[in-house]
Order: C-alpha cells, then structure tokens, then sequence
C-alpha cells in the first residue's frame, strides 16, 4: 500500500509533469535572450506546481470515472487513500505556492498564463469538454501544449511566434497520442460513458484521423527550420522521429491488435521527448552553451 507522501505525488501524476518541464526547458533555453537560472530554476518549480495543482482537480473530478476504468481505477481518491476535501486544500496549496513563485521571482505574464493552463485543463476539460464531444481531447489540448510556451514567456516576459510554434507542435501531438490509447482502452470509456472519438466514431475512423494528424505533425514540426529557429541536426532527427511515427500509425491502421495502439502511444511520448532533446541540443551546437552566459 502506497504511503501518504506517494499517494500525494501521484496525485501530481509526476511522469507527465516531468515531460512537460522538459518542453518548459526548452522553451526557455531556446528564449532569445540572456539566460537567466534563476528563472530557470523557479519558473520550472512555479509550472510544475501548477501542472500538479490542477492534475489534482483531475483525479478529483473524474473520481467516479477512476473506479471504472482499469488504468485509473488504483488512483488515490478513487482508491479512497485521500479524501476529497484533503485533495481539494491541496490542489489549493500547490496553486498558490504557484503563482506566489512566478509572480515574485519571474514575471506577471508567465503567472497569468500558467494559472489560465490550470483553467484551461481542470475546468474546461475536466470538467466540460471531456464529457460532451469527441473533439474533447482536440480542443483540450491547449492547455496541455503550453509548457514550452509558458518557459518561453517565463524568461522573456511576452509572447513571441517561436513559443506559439513550439505549442503548435504539443497541440497538433496530442490527438494521435491519446486517441491511440483511447483505442486501446476503447471498452473502459464507453463503460464510463466518456465520449472518445473511438467510442462514438468507431475505431477505423479513430486510426484515419490518428495518420491524418500524425501527417499535419510531420509538416509543422519542420517549421522550426524553416523560420531559422533550428539547423539541420534538428531537420534530421525530426524527420526520422516523423518517418518512425508514421510507421507506426499505418500499422495501427491495418491491424486489430489492441497492443499494437498501446505502442503508438508510448511511442508518441518517446517521439515528443526525442523532438524536444533533438531541438535543444540543436540549439545548443550553434550557440555557446547557456549554462557559461
């Protein structure tokens, strides 16, 4: 049985926090401007707060969803190790330890932005969109897509068309990344009357958009280059991580196999976490390291 403490960071789910501080990373690192690490340091630790804050409210709304499904039906509140008034007061903490971070050590703008993600992600898609139409993962999706933005704005202090590239690419990613797993668990949803594109739409239609999407990720995830953001160890490692997705979705398309969707879907996280390494590390081969600035 899981501690208190393990309880609590699970509420957290630190895996997708952890991916999404890396594209938070990037975005700063890729920043024009002076790097600073105090921002690094404390921007991350205020986005990651809040990326925390409202993955609680998730757990916390879709509790009743948690005891049906197999994959979330271990999760603390649906488990009843937490109680939903401890999981409320704590999603509250890590929200204002959040925005008391980011407005005194980064800047307004990065503030507002990160508590509009929590907004975005824990009301409206938690609480609305999840349960209303099959674009909910669609639409949904810019919240989740803007880490590498918030980073981005978190050392700058405003908004530039390279931190909205980066969260074009996040949010073209994540359709064909959760709708493979909404495949592979296609009878849990439909079980919790959770409308997925593949519970309403049927699989093959799921798999057709999944490629459709996975093509439209191939050529925006090019862009980078194009505008001069990246060089050509970027353009390589891109285009092979893009080669390798589509693979896999055409072979997701012409088999029943519920394992081969699973794949998809790890192998979407390997994809974006390969992008963002190859991006920085790109970055970092035409400019001087940011860490002797």
């Amino acid at each position: 049985m899981k501690s208190k403490v393990e309880s609590y960071l699970t509420l957290c789910k630190p895996r997708v926090v952890l991916l999404m501080i890396l594209t938070s990373m990037v975005g700063m690192a890729l920043a024009p401007v002076h790097f600073s690490w105090a921002i690094f340091i404390f921007g991350n630790i205020g986005i990651a707060l809040m990326a925390g804050s409202a993955a609680a409210i998730n757990h916390l709304v879709d509790r009743q969803i948690d005891r049906i499904m197999h994959r979330t039906q271990n999760r603390p509140i649906a488990q009843g190790t937490i109680s939903t008034s401890d999981a409320i007061l704590f999603s509250i903490i890590l929200c204002g330890l959040s925005l008391f971070i980011l407005i005194k050590y980064v800047n307004g703008l990065a503030a507002l932005l990160t508590f509009l993600t929590l907004i975005g992600y824990a009301g409206i898609y938690t609480l609305f969109l999840k349960h209303k139409t099959p674009q909910n993962i669609v639409i949904g999706g810019i919240a989740g897509a803007a880490p590498p933005l918030l980073g981005w704005v978190a050392m700058t202090g405003h908004i530039d068309p390279g931190a909205i590239l980066l969260m074009l690419i996040i949010f073209i990613w994540t359709p064909p990344h959760f709708w493979a797993l909404a495949i592979y668990r296609v009878d849990e949803y439909a079980k919790a009357d959770v409308p997925m594109l593949p519970v309403t739409h049927g699989i093959y239609f799921t798999k057709i958009n999944i490629i459709l999407y996975t093509i439209l990720l191939f050529a925006i995830t090019l862009l980078p280059f194009a505008i001069g953001m990246s060089g050509w160890i970027y353009l390589i490692g891109v285009i092979l991580l893009n080669i390798r997705f589509l693979q896999w979705t055409i072979r997701l398309l012409h088999t029943d196999k519920p394992a081969v969707a699973l794949s998809v879907f790890r192998f979407s996280i390997v994809y974006l976490m390969g992008l963002f390494v190859i991006l920085l590390a790109d970055h970092l081969i035409k400019t001087p390291p940011f860490f002797i600035h």
